[in-house]
């Protein structure tokens, strides 16, 4: 079978026949339909080595989507010809976390040598992939596998970090969503879809800012100079209830914390590289609270989907063929990209 595989660190990932995987044991063997690609991706292909704990070569893909082909003597829960989307992050299994589907979570992530699918295990941008266990599948039964796949990142990582703000953000408040990208677009449409609050958009390109007012954000501003003054204004001067920086640069951080209202939330998922100094005065809100949400839960993919099968949640997609990813790469890493990219077998 075809399949896209990192084979050395800091280059592009190559094109490759490889044998189509026997499912043994509780394994299930999936037909890819889709598979999203992320900036995540990026970061893996562009690791220094030692970087990641991972071991070349294997294929790339977290997100993806499919159909049971077959299933391993032990596997249970699932059958032949089911539609899934895989729950991407693939922790230890065994302890009181991974028990409760928070695999994202893993008391043991630091001793692996893999974190889930395209994570130095193989993922989905191949024909087939390899599940190791019926757990971290999702039904999806007529959802397009194209929309399906990102949900199991894109979407879920929104989902988890809205969850965590969610008590905070009822009627008459203002949240903040800096970047509107393949995340960004989404956690626009779930803080619309499960709280009451009011949302205000962020980012340097007037497509993103499209992108936010199609998914139902409530205004939208580009990055300058007086962009929090501007923020503030849309909150009568107070600031924001909470924000989501879905980039995670010093620029992001210092515009985050700058228009966020005292007792205000602060949730932290890019990762570009920034830094926030908490003890420096005069720059933080007193009170303010700091999440880092990583991914999400396995029973939070089930309701993530659920939101999309209701049409409460849509993925803007461009759609690629599996041969076409050195493209879509490139896009991607030039911020081309509107909303996700996925990749579909040829």
């Amino acid at each position: 079978m075809r399949a896209l595989r990192l084979t050395a660190w800091g280059e592009p990932p190559a094109p490759a026949e490889v044998e189509r995987p026997v499912p043994r044991g509780g394994e299930v063997l999936l037909r890819v339909e889709a598979t999203g690609l992320c900036h995540s991706d990026l970061h893996v292909m562009g690791a220094v080595p030692g970087a990641l704990p991972y071991r070349l070569p294997f294929t790339l893909g977290h997100e993806v989507a499919g159909r049971i082909a077959a299933l391993g003597p032990d596997a249970g829960g699932v059958r032949a010809g089911d539609r899934v989307v895989v729950y991407g992050p693939w922790g230890c299994g065994v302890c009181d976390r991974c028990a409760t589907g928070r695999d994202n979570y893993c008391d043991r992530r630091d001793t692996l040598a893999w974190h889930g699918a395209g994570l130095g295990r193989d993922g989905g941008m191949a024909e087939y992939v390899l599940v190791p266990s019926a757990r971290h599948l999702v039904p999806i039964d007529d959802l397009s596998a194209d929309q399906a796949a990102p949900l199991s990142d894109a979407g879920l990582t929104s989902y988890h970090a809205v969850a965590g703000l969610r008590h905070a953000l009822g009627e008459g408040t203002t949240t903040a969503v800096i970047g509107v990208g393949g995340l960004g677009h989404l956690a626009v449409q779930i803080l619309r879809a499960t709280t009451g609050s009011r949302v205000l958009a962020v980012d340097v390109r007037e497509e993103a800012l499209a992108l936010a007012d199609r998914s139902g954000a409530d205004f939208g501003t580009l990055v300058r100079a007086d962009t929090a003054q501007v923020l503030r204004a849309r909150t009568g001067g107070a600031g924001v209830d909470a924000v989501l920086d879905f980039v995670g640069t010093a620029q992001t951080l210092e515009l985050g914390a700058g228009v966020l209202r005292p007792g205000g939330e602060l949730a932290v998922v890019g990762s570009g590289g920034g830094r926030l100094t908490v003890s420096k005065p005069g720059v933080l809100p007193p009170g303010f609270r700091l999440s880092l949400p990583f991914w999400g839960t396995r029973p939070e993919l089930a309701e993530v989907v659920a939101l999309a099968r209701s049409g409460a949640l849509h993925v803007e997609t461009e759609r690629f063929p599996l041969s076409a990813a050195p493209e879509a790469i490139d896009r991607l890493r030039r911020g081309r990209v509107r909303g996700r990219a996925v990749l579909v077998p040829d």
